[in-house]
């Protein structure tokens, strides 16, 4: 390492945070603006450029931190600055910081650019920010023309249904809107019939987040409404009308509901925030329990969810003393599974090798959970956080744990003093194996689980995903009881894929035979052969040829794919479609029903689940 007198030192150090503060401004100036390129991409109805967008912003960050690491080589030969320089650097660093509006995502830029420049060695709070330094509690833009985080609106001078028009011409979407008085009148009946009629408390008041949230096919108001001791939250989806115009969907107004349109199994939103921890302190207001590290990753910064992560981890060991364990269930082939019971999460391993019939390679493996984080996961696919030398310790690993690791992934640990690292891992939040629901529930859990298994496939059709090992081992039921899927090694592109009917037997011996008669390229799909480890249990049976009878029709398979070649993005709803103000109260929508189902007709691809799976759709099965 080179050592620099103090006067040159300090100054390097200065000019070495400025550059990573820098840096960090770069890329977030990149996110806000995709997140204001969306709303004129949703006005205009640009779906295909809308999901494009959203994939291209999540790789814009390590792209951004690619190019400081780049800078730092090229202008201080920074992989060689001495220790005391990198000590000098953080703490400018922290001054630069002190009226900065995003100072919690940008430590987390500097450990991003730092881990990709120093030795894990130097991982401590000495050289990047272990712990958050500054405060971001009460942090908002004091400039006068700055946008402020929320704004707070009073009913009880014009009445809530002019107020509430209000608040939505207050976003200027430049599109008309089909009837702004009938949807705010749906949305005022919907909140009684919710909540009864409920007299007005001298506070009552309506707070609403300034940006939309971006998302699919939609635009999301966030909000609260504030009555007495009362807070109740509230989402309202903007979505294009059949007619072409704008119509506010439906209205959101159970915990559940909000939880589940920002759950792990959801692709990020887009929505342009000038100070994040604002938006997230609102938001934890009306999803209260949910961890801040999940409503980071949520609005799209999910390197700062990433980082808030690890931090609750490490805070949970420091309170816990209960030891890692393999995770229960089937093992996979591919990767060893371990969880903390007391800790709602599992550590996915990859493993060295993989016994017949996996034919696959770490790399092959790799990109796949790279497709499945950039691609518009629907709710039904989980996000996963991805992390490089991890140290845990070893007291609290379990003896068989260790042994498994030591047997199938050699190559991705090393012992360390008291800690074992891990030195790749995928983190995914815990969910109920679906083979062990299915085992362990009643008639009436089995009937939802199925129902809710084929739903998601059939989503998963919809955004373009063949999940190719359908097992249910490979699915998890969460807490709200939607299924998920989560394994991804052998995922594909339903347009890449020959959906193929089984050819018909010549003989008897070819009927009788344990292999295939007929000839099986790589990407080709039989459906009609998934029944055969789908059905095997009697209840099972009975509820998927129920609810799912056209799963093993090739024609739903060809007919989904054929309508994503013709550049096509079907409609999709994370909420029960029963709650859609068109289907609740379809009088008023009398007209321009008509046309929308004859739009629905063109534009719903063939075999599309009628529910989203949100919380009413669980109740209801």
């Amino acid at each position: 390492m080179k050592h620099f007198p103090k006067l040159l030192s300090s100054q390097i150090g200065f000019d070495v945070a400025q550059t990573m503060l820098e840096g960090f401004n770069r890329h977030y100036s990149h996110f806000r603006a995709a997140a204001v390129h969306a709303k004129t991409l949703f006005e205009t109805a640009d779906w295909l450029a809308l999901q494009k967008l959203a994939r291209d912003r999540i790789a814009s960050y390590d792209d951004r931190v690619d190019e400081c690491v780049r800078l730092l080589e090229d202008e201080y030969d920074a992989e060689n600055i001495d220790d005391e320089v990198w000590q000098q650097i953080k703490l400018h660093y922290i001054g630069l910081l002190t009226h900065h509006l995003q100072p919690e995502c940008a430590e987390t830029f500097f450990n991003s650019v730092c881990c990709k420049i120093l030795h894990r060695s130097y991982f401590n709070n000495d050289f990047i920010f272990v712990r958050p330094v500054i405060s971001t509690e009460y942090l908002e833009n004091e400039e006068p023309a700055a946008k402020p985080t929320y704004r707070a609106y009073y009913p009880g001078k014009d009445g809530l249904a002019a107020t509430l028009e209000r608040i939505v011409t207050n976003f200027q979407l430049d599109h008309p809107f089909e009837d702004l008085k009938r949807d705010v009148a749906c949305i005022i009946d919907a909140i009684h019939e919710n909540y009864g009629p409920f007299a007005e408390a001298f506070n009552f008041q309506v707070h609403v987040l300034s940006s939309l949230f971006f998302r699919n096919k939609a635009a999301y108001i966030i909000g609260r409404i504030i009555n007495g001791e009362v807070l109740l939250p509230f989402a309202v989806p903007i979505r294009h009308a059949a007619s072409g115009q704008l119509t506010l969907d439906t209205v959101l107004l159970k915990r559940e509901q909000l939880q589940i349109i920002f759950s792990f199994s959801h692709s990020y939103f887009l929505v342009d925030m000038d100070v994040p921890s604002a938006y997230v302190d609102f938001l934890g207001t009306i999803m209260p329990g949910k961890p801040k590290a999940e409503i980071y990753t949520s609005v799209g910064l999910q390197k700062q969810g990433k980082n808030n992560f690890y931090r609750d981890l490490l805070r949970h060991l420091s309170h816990s003393s209960d030891h890692f364990i393999i995770a229960p269930g089937i093992k996979g082939l591919v990767m060893v599974v371990f969880t903390l019971p007391s800790f709602p999460y599992v550590f996915k391993i990859i493993k060295d090798a993989f016994p017949a019939p996996k034919d696959t390679t770490r790399e092959k493996i790799q990109e796949k959970y790279q497709l499945v984080k950039r691609h518009d996961r629907l709710g039904r696919m989980a996000d996963t956080l991805e992390y490089s030398s991890v140290a845990l310790p070893l007291a609290r690993l379990d003896e068989q744990l260790i042994r498994e690791l030591e047997k199938e992934a050699p190559s991705m640990i090393e012992y360390e003093g008291d800690c074992l690292v891990i030195k790749h891992v995928y983190i995914e939040r815990r969910m109920v194996p679906l083979n062990l629901f299915l085992q362990n529930g009643t008639e009436a859990d089995i009937e939802h689980a199925i129902k809710e298994y084929g739903d998601a496939v059939k989503e998963l059709m919809q955004a373009n995903i063949f999940p190719g090992d359908m097992l249910y081992k490979n699915f998890g039921v969460t807490r709200h009881g939607r299924v998920v899927f989560y394994d991804y090694d052998e995922i594909e592109y339903l347009t890449d894929c020959n959906v193929r009917r089984v050819p018909q037997a010549q003989t008897e011996e070819d009927e009788l035979s344990a292999e295939p008669w007929y000839a099986v390229a790589p990407n080709d799909i039989f459906p009609e052969t998934y029944s055969t480890f789908l059905l095997g249990d009697p209840t099972v049976r009975r509820y998927f040829m129920r609810h799912h009878a056209d799963f093993f029709d090739p024609a739903l398979w060809q007919k989904h794919k054929e309508f994503l070649l013709k550049g096509e993005l079907p409609d999709f709803f994370p909420y029960d479609q029963s709650a859609r103000f068109c289907v609740r109260y379809p009088e008023r929508f009398a007209q321009p029903q008509a046309a929308g189902a004859a739009g629905a007709a063109q534009h719903a691809p063939p075999g599309a689940p009628r529910s989203g799976g949100g919380p009413d759709a669980a109740r209801a099965a």
